[in-house]
């Protein structure tokens, strides 16, 4: 049998199969005190989660809002104002036209050589190599991993060309690691243009009713980052030891000769991109001195100033040529099949969550008193372990959306947990993809290119997901102090 056609039909028995879960399984009695809904939500999520990790992700999540619309006690209404309705979906989707904006001027590149051409990263090779990378996260803070490492990986080559560092040297794989790892890292930092952390904040919102704060979430998700970053640099200082003489004195001039001077649209667009993010992180910040005006911003919501964004920047035109088509950002801007699974997600997450549906009092009847005896460490061990294998090994946004809504459902109601610190870290960690290529798209870019192989990047990103590991359960402790 040809491979093709065994391929072929494996993928049409896992649709079958999925199918079936999703809408036959409903149709049993199985004699269980848990309710005949929840069985439906049930088999819609285990369907889901198999189209999701062998077929894909696009039509698979428009399969998965019909299936939970033909519930009767959800209806297609709620359903879909789960998935479309709700202020995560239209967050993302305007953030990622902002952003494609940002990546289509030079400051993203600009900001990367102004890190390694100060004086301070030209003492040495592993200052710049720090400067380097180090950059590049505070970058990928507010900008698409996929985007960012598109944009920056010409820079990355021109740097290894311009240090005359050889394909196969140890140099130059760290520099190709580095480079996806922290883009990685930075993917979890802030829920900025990163659908992982909105996911797992928006099942809580769903589940609690209650919202995590932008600046909450980075004030744990930053530190434990920067951590990661200083583990990822003695990782490379202290074991991979590689001869970064060439990088001392490296010119540096063609990379600032590339760069086009500073216009107007470029800073108009990155005025408009910086006013949105304070409007987002503001009202936590001033809440005591002007608590009137940061409570008119908090409730702006989180769309409502990306969407205004996007109209500045679609009014005003340079050259007679607007600052932004949305069209164009549209077409070319969004990631419609990443951003409809997360709708997906996010309505599955609805359901498994809602009261009517009965998962949640099932579960907190009879799985909760046999919890409540295991020790917090434990717990949060058990949730921050799973997240991090599993973004290592499958989809992101998967593990964001089981691991987060397993959590909630189990947790919910056990007091000595604080749940949305938890869902912080699992939404950070579903981001810290490393090992492998089916991780995130970058590694899978990383180990097939010329300058690293597989086995490095597997070595390097397993010791880079247990010191992950590590520093998020003791930043558990941390996060108490903010949630």
């Amino acid at each position: 049998m040809e491979k093709s056609l065994k391929k072929e039909i494996i993928n049409y028995s896992l649709i079958a199969i999925s199918v079936f879960l999703m809408f036959g399984i409903r149709l049993f009695d199985f004699g269980t005190a848990l309710p005949k809904d929840a069985f439906a939500v049930l088999g819609v999520f285990l369907g889901s989660l198999i189209l999701w990790l062998f077929v894909g992700i696009d039509w698979t999540s428009v399969l998965s809002i019909l299936a939970l619309a033909t519930i009767k006690t959800l209806g297609y209404k709620s359903v879909l104002s789960s998935a479309f309705g709700n202020d995560t979906f239209t967050f993302l989707l305007f953030t990622f036209v902002l952003t494609y904006a940002l990546s289509k001027t030079p400051i993203i590149k600009r900001v990367a050589v102004a890190f390694v051409s100060n004086k301070f990263a030209r003492k040495n090779g592993w200052l710049f190599v720090t400067m380097l990378l180090f950059g590049i996260m505070v970058i990928g803070c507010f900008v698409s991993p996929s985007v960012l490492f598109i944009v920056l990986l010409p820079l990355i080559e021109e740097i290894i060309k311009l240090a005359n560092i050889e394909k196969g040297e140890k140099t130059s794989a760290m520099l190709m690691i580095g480079f996806a790892f922290v883009v990685s890292i930075s993917s979890g930092m802030t829920p900025i243009a990163h659908v992982f952390p909105a996911i797992a904040m928006g099942n809580y919102a769903q589940a609690v009713g209650q919202n995590i704060g932008y600046l909450s979430y980075m004030l744990v998700a930053i530190p434990v980052g920067l951590l990661a970053f200083a583990a990822l640099m003695l990782f490379f200082r202290f074991i991979m030891r590689p001869d970064v003489k060439k990088l001392e004195n490296i010119d540096i001039t063609p990379l600032k000769q590339g760069l086009p001077k500073i216009t107007k649209a470029e800073i108009i667009t990155l005025t408009t991109f910086i006013s949105v993010i304070l409007i987002w992180i503001l009202p936590s910040l001033i809440k005591n001195l002007l608590p009137d005006f940061s409570t008119f911003l908090s409730n702006l919501g989180l769309t409502l100033p990306a969407l205004l964004g996007v109209v500045v920047l679609c009014v005003i035109k340079v050259n007679k040529k607007p600052l932004l088509e949305i069209n164009d950002a549209f077409k070319n801007g969004v990631p419609w099949p990443s951003l409809i699974m997360c709708s997906a997600t996010l309505a599955v997450g609805a359901a498994l969550t809602n009261d009517g549906i009965g998962l949640i009092s099932f579960l907190t009847t009879n799985l909760a008193p046999k919890l409540s005896g295991l020790p917090v460490i434990a717990l949060v061990a058990i949730f921050i372990i799973w997240a991090t294998l599993q973004t290592n090994v499958s989809s992101n946004i998967v593990t964001s959306t089981v691991v987060s809504n397993v959590a909630i459902i189990v947790l919910i109601a056990n007091p000595s947990i604080n749940l949305a610190a938890l869902v912080v870290l699992i939404g950070m960690l579903s981001a810290y993809a490393f090992a492998t290529p089916p991780s995130m798209p970058h590694i899978a870019l990383t180990t097939s290119s010329p300058y690293t192989n597989t086995s490095q990047v597997f070595k390097y990103g397993s010791l880079l997901s247990v010191a992950s590991i590590v520093i998020s359960i003791l930043a558990y402790y941390f996060a108490l102090l903010i949630f």
